[in-house]
C-alpha cells in the first residue's frame, strides 16, 4: 500500500536502516511488482526526459495564444548582460523554471512533476544544480524518489489537482518536493527533508488556481519560478538547522483542507483571481475563450 504520511517513510528508513530515497523506491517496488533495478531503470529514464525537456527549449516558439515563449531566452539575456538581483545560479533556475513553462505551453514533452502546469520547478532545481555543480547523477536520481514519495503522500492526503485544490496543489506540491529533494541532494537528514518540505508549502498555502483564458500559461508560467525559488529558499532554511514547527504531514492536512475551503471561481475555472481582471477578460475575449 501507497505511503500515506511522510512518517510513515520515516518510520521505515528507522525500520529497515535505509535512507529516504531507498525507502520510497522499495515501496515501488512492493507496489508495483517490479525488482529495485526495474524501478531505478524507470526512474532513470525519467530523469532522463527531464533533463532533455530543458535542452528543447526553442527560443524562437511561441505559444499558439502568443501569451508566452520568449521569458526564458529574455532571462537569459538578462543574467548574462546584467547582475541580477538572484545571482547566478538563482537566476538560471528562474530561466529554466520559465522554459519548462514555456515547453508546457508550446506543446512540447515535458515530466509532468506533479502536473504539467507545475512542470517547471523541481527540473529548474536539479537540472540546474546537476548542471551547475557537477553532482553524480546517482544522487540526482535519489532525488527524484524523494520528491516522488514527497508527492505520493500529498496525493493521498491532499490533492495534486488545481481544480480540487487550487494552485497550491500544484505549485505548492511542486515546490515541497523539490525542496526535500535538493534538500536530499545536500546531504539533509530525512527530517531536514520534512522541514523543507513543510516550510515551501507553508509559504504557498491558499494560492489559488486562475488561468486566464483557460490556458496554462498565464500566471502560470510564472508562478513556477516562484514555486522553485521559493523551494529553495525553504531547502536552505532547513539545511540551517531551522525546522516547521508544525510537522510536514499536518502542514499537507493543513493544505488538503484550505482546498476544500476555496471557492470554485479559484479552482482551475477561470472564473475568479487574473483571470476575471480586466486583462485577463479582454484577452480571453481576444482568444475566443
Amino acid at each position: 500500500m501507497a505511503y500515506q504520511a511522510v512518517d510513515e517513510i520515516m518510520a521505515r528508513c528507522e525500520k529497515d536502516g535505509v535512507e529516504f530515497w531507498k525507502a520510497v523506491q522499495l515501496e515501488d517496488c512492493e507496489e508495483n511488482g517490479i525488482s529495485e533495478e526495474e524501478s531505478w531503470k524507470q526512474m532513470t529514464l525519467m530523469w532522463t526526459r527531464m533533463k532533455e525537456s530543458v535542452e528543447a527549449y526553442d527560443p524562437e516558439a511561441v505559444s499558439r495564444s502568443g501569451l508566452v515563449g520568449s521569458e526564458g531566452k529574455q532571462m537569459d539575456v538578462y543574467r548574462e548582460n546584467e547582475k541580477p538581483l538572484c545571482g547566478n545560479f538563482v537566476s538560471k533556475v528562474i530561466a529554466n523554471a520559465l522554459k519548462m513553462g514555456c515547453n508546457n505551453a508550446c506543446m512540447k514533452r515535458i515530466v509532468a512533476a506533479p502536473t504539467a502546469g507545475a512542470c517547471g520547478v523541481m527540473p529548474a532545481i536539479l537540472v540546474t544544480y546537476f548542471r551547475e555543480y557537477g553532482v553524480e547523477e546517482d544522487r540526482m536520481i535519489e532525488a527524484m524518489y524523494v520528491a516522488a514519495g514527497i508527492g505520493q503522500v500529498i496525493a493521498n492526503r491532499a490533492s495534486l489537482a488545481g481544480a480540487s485544490g487550487g494552485c497550491q496543489a500544484e505549485i505548492g506540491s511542486a515546490s515541497g518536493m523539490a525542496a526535500a529533494a535538493i534538500c536530499s541532494v545536500r546531504g539533509g537528514s530525512k527530517e531536514q527533508m520534512g522541514h523543507a518540505c513543510a516550510m515551501a508549502l507553508k509559504n504557498l498555502m491558499g494560492l489559488v488556481c486562475d488561468p486566464v483564458a483557460g490556458l496554462v500559461e498565464v500566471p502560470c508560467v510564472k508562478r513556477n519560478v516562484g514555486g522553485a525559488v521559493n523551494a529553495l529558499a525553504a531547502a536552505d532554511m532547513a539545511l540551517a538547522g531551522i525546522a516547521s514547527h508544525i510537522p510536514v504531514d499536518q502542514v499537507i492536512d493543513a493544505m488538503g483542507e484550505v482546498g476544500m475551503k476555496m471557492d470554485v471561481s479559484l479552482r482551475e475555472t477561470s472564473m475568479g483571481g487574473v483571470a476575471t481582471s480586466p486583462k485577463g477578460l479582454e484577452i480571453a475575449e481576444r482568444l475566443g475563450m
